[in-house]
Order: C-alpha cells, then sequence, then structure tokens
C-alpha cells in the first residue's frame, strides 16, 4: 500500500525532531504535527527559559560576592518584566531553529492538533494522511494534586510567564523541578518555602548529595519544610492564597507553585482507535525499540516514562530514525551512566551509581568524599561548602559513580561522565594530572577513602 508519508511524527519538541530531522535526511518521506510550540517542553516551558532564570538568579551571588574582591558598587535594582521579555525573544528565536531545522530538512510541518484514526492513519484538522510509520513524541503535562482550590496554584507551564514576581511564594514538591524553582524564586529576592511530603527531597539522588543540598539551602535562608503536604488552597480578599497544610497550619503567599509530577500528554490522541496500549503508570507500553503494541505506531520520550530527560529523547529519536531508514547505522540507546544535572543554587552534577544503589547492587564499596569551601569564596564571608563524591567498587577498582554538590556542577560532571562511560577504574583517575587551581581537580586528588 502506498501511503502520504513513511514516518508521521506527532511532537515537535527534542526526540519528535530528531527523529523527523534524521529520517528525512536517509530519504524518508517525512511529516511533523504540533499543536502548541515547536520544541517542545524543554525549549519552552523547561530546561532553556529555567537555566535562563538560574543565570539570572545567580546574578545576586556575584553581587554579593564583588566586594571581596574590591568592587564597589551601587545597591541593585532586579527587573523580573525585563528577564522574562528577554527570556521570550530567546525562546521566539529557538523556535524559529527548530521551524528551519524541520523546514530545510525536507519534512512537512502540520501546526495542529493530531489525532489517530488507525494504526497507520493520523487527523490533523479535519485532514487525514496515512503513513507507514507514526511516531508519537507528544511528551509530558504537569499535574495538580485534586484538592479544593488547585485551580489557583500555578505549575511551570505559568511560572515561565508571571507579570509579576511573587513577593511571598510557596512551592511543593521534592523533585528537581521543585527545587530549581525554589532556588529561582529566592535568588531573585522572592520570600520562599519550598513544602515536600516525604523527609528530604530528590530521592533517588545520592544520600550525600541530598543531605549537603539540604544544609547549603539552609544557609541560604530558604526555608524547607519535610512532611508537609498542603489539603486545600482558598483566596483571601486580598488577593493573597492561604495554604492549610494537612496538620492544621496554615501559610499565606501570593503564588503557590505545583512540581509535585508530570503525566503523559495523551489527550485528544485518538489512542482508543488504535492497538497502542498503556503501562500500569499510565505511559504508552512499548519494547526495546519503541515499537509499541500496534506495530506500526513507535513512542519515545517523556511519553514512555523511562529516563524523563531532553538528551535521552534526542538519543531515542536517532535510535528510531536509524532503525528504520538506515538500518545499518542503527544503536540501541545506553541507558547506564546518563550523566545530569540539578540547577539547584549550589548545583548538583551525578553519574552513575549512588551509594545506595551500588550496595544493593552487592558492590563492596569504597566512597571518596570532600567538601571544601571554593577558592572563589575565599575573599567573601561566604561559607557555602562544595561536595565531591567517587563511588567505587572496591573489588574491580571500577569508578561506579561521580556526585557533586557546588558551581558548575553540571559543567564538571559531563566530562567524568565519559570516563564512566569508558568504564575508567580510581588508580586512572588518581594518575590523572588537575587542572589547578580548579575545583574539578578534586576528583583526581582524593585518595583516601572516607569509608
Amino acid at each position: 500500500m502506498a501511503y502520504d508519508f513513511d514516518l508521521f511524527v506527532i511532537g515537535a519538541g527534542s526526540g519528535g525532531v530528531r527523529a523527523a530531522r534524521f529520517a528525512a535526511g536517509f530519504g524518508a518521506k517525512v511529516a511533523v504535527a504540533e499543536s502548541r510550540y515547536l520544541g517542545g517542553t524543554c525549549v519552552n516551558v523547561g530546561c532553556v527559559p529555567k537555566k535562563l532564570l538560574v543565570y539570572g538568579a545567580h546574578v545576586a551571588d556575584e553581587l554579593e560576592q564583588a566586594a571581596g574582591f574590591g568592587w564597589t558598587l551601587e545597591e541593585g535594582h532586579f527587573d523580573w518584566g525585563t528577564l522574562i521579555a528577554n527570556k521570550n525573544r530567546e525562546i521566539e528565536r529557538l523556535n524559529g531553529i527548530y521551524r528551519n531545522l524541520l523546514v530545510n530538512s525536507g519534512v512537512t510541518l502540520l501546526q495542529g492538533h493530531a489525532r489517530l484514526t488507525g494504526d497507520h492513519e493520523v487527523e490533523v484538522d479535519g485532514q487525514r494522511y496515512s503513513a507507514g510509520h507514526i511516531l508519537i513524541a507528544t511528551g509530558g503535562w504537569p499535574q495538580v494534586p485534586d484538592i479544593p482550590g488547585k485551580e489557583l496554584a500555578i505549575t511551570s507551564n505559568e511560572a515561565f510567564y508571571l507579570k509579576d514576581l511573587p513577593r511571598r511564594v510557596l512551592v511543593v514538591g521534592g523533585g528537581y523541578i521543585a527545587v530549581e524553582f525554589a532556588g529561582i524564586f529566592q535568588g531573585l529576592g522572592a520570600d520562599t518555602t519550598l513544602l515536600y511530603r516525604g523527609d528530604l527531597f530528590l530521592r533517588g539522588f545520592d544520600g550525600s548529595v541530598r543531605t549537603h543540598l539540604k544544609e547549603e539551602l539552609e544557609k541560604r535562608g530558604l526555608d524547607l519544610q519535610f512532611n508537609a503536604d498542603i489539603q486545600r488552597i482558598d483566596q483571601l480578599e486580598d488577593g493573597s492564597l492561604k495554604a492549610t497544610l494537612k496538620d492544621g497550619r496554615e501559610l499565606v503567599a501570593d503564588c503557590v507553585f505545583y512540581a509535585t509530577g508530570r503525566r503523559p500528554m495523551l489527550d485528544g490522541l485518538g489512542l482508543e482507535n488504535t492497538g497502542v496500549e498503556l503501562d500500569g503508570r499510565g505511559y504508552i507500553r512499548v519494547d526495546e525499540q519503541y515499537q509499541t503494541t500496534a506495530p506500526s505506531i513507535l513512542a519515545i520520550g517523556d511519553v514512555i516514562g523511562r529516563v524523563q530527560l531532553t538528551p535521552v529523547a534526542l538519543a531515542e529519536g536517532m535510535a528510531v530514525a536509524r532503525r528504520l531508514f538506515k538500518p545499518e547505522q542503527y544503536r540501541p540507546v545506553d541507558y547506564q551512566n546518563i550523566p545530569t544535572a540539578v540547577f539547584s543554587q549550589p548545583p548538583i552534577g551525578t553519574v552513575g551509581l549512588t551509594e545506595e544503589q551500588a550496595l544493593e547492587a552487592g558492590h563492596k564499596v569504597q566512597v571518596f568524599e570532600s567538601r571544601f569551601r571554593a577558592m572563589k569564596l575565599t575573599l567573601t564571608d561566604i561559607q557555602e561548602k562544595t561536595l565531591m563524591k567517587l563511588v567505587v567498587d572496591a573489588e574491580t577498582d571500577k569508578v561506579l559513580g561521580c556526585h557533586m554538590v557546588g558551581p558548575d556542577a553540571g559543567e564538571i560532571i559531563q566530562g567524568l561522565g565519559i570516563a564512566l562511560k569508558a568504564g575508567a577504574t580510581k588508580q586512572q583517575f588518581d594518575e590523572t594530572i588537575g587542572v589547578h587551581p580548579t575545583a574539578a581537580e578534586e576528583f583526581v586528588t582524593m585518595r583516601t577513602a572516607t569509608r
């Protein structure tokens, strides 16, 4: 049967665009449908604008440190509107780049909501298209618990477009999005409280990292409230919000920001018209080659609920394009030793196993830890400490995990990700000459196991 397209991609986020571009480059006839914004969550309401706001919040640190280096500065003034307007302009530029990437690759771009009407058919704004393969890359969407007053709360989708910086903010959640936005709001001058229903945030990260970041955030004056959760939200006469906690306490703020998880974006997708099945968590069920239970339909990225990171979606998109249209170049995605960062203040960088994961996996573990005050701070009164940690297999000497909390953690951990991918040993770390004076050299000068 002749189809309109060899590949029809639903969703123009990072993974969908990567798959579409390279499939077209391999000679396939490709279409992409997108109903919201080109570039997906990451470019529009995710990692890119978030990092820009993190940079903005970090300026306060630079100003505080300036006096130690001889700079006398007049009292600064921050304007939220200027930051948001400049951010919006940059996002619009990136939207244009994504459009050009697709169009210049020969991809047909359809801007409208796509709905599956069969295993080989998609409808966009009343027009039906057939395809040999359909790729679902619709991403995720933030969700707010179903509590009274939930409509008064915002999520990351709305936070990037607030007209004014709230004076008082309650951030609810214990994942990286909650921790990052708490740092953004506080760094830009808002009175910020982070509420988390568990004992300690960032579940799944290394225990030393979690504890260290908690201590550093408390030094900065961030109000951390663990084992705390909101029961209801009410709006007061002056427009402010009253959050009643499950323990009976009441907190008043101008903004309640929820970062308590994301769900797969399947709204109006028409899965009921196909043989696609969901897993027990509500994500699209796929095999190791991203094929759903309908053989002609594939899915990648946040919608399959594996590792929800932009670079992972990019790798999955590339894998799909190669397998379908350039099989001699196909390589499966390796989900081991994926480096990642949390752009908290101070930031986290991590790759490989945590100490807890290594022990659970049965490794006999040596741990190397170092805590120190960064050289840049020695001329200031700031007492922030950097943490660096190596988790090593005591029997093979293989480095199982690298973890850091401190300035430039994300930049430093990227290079260490290559080392772990290559199977580096602690001896090889020790034999690597450090770049002096840098914080990064600490990773190759830790000689004595702390436990």
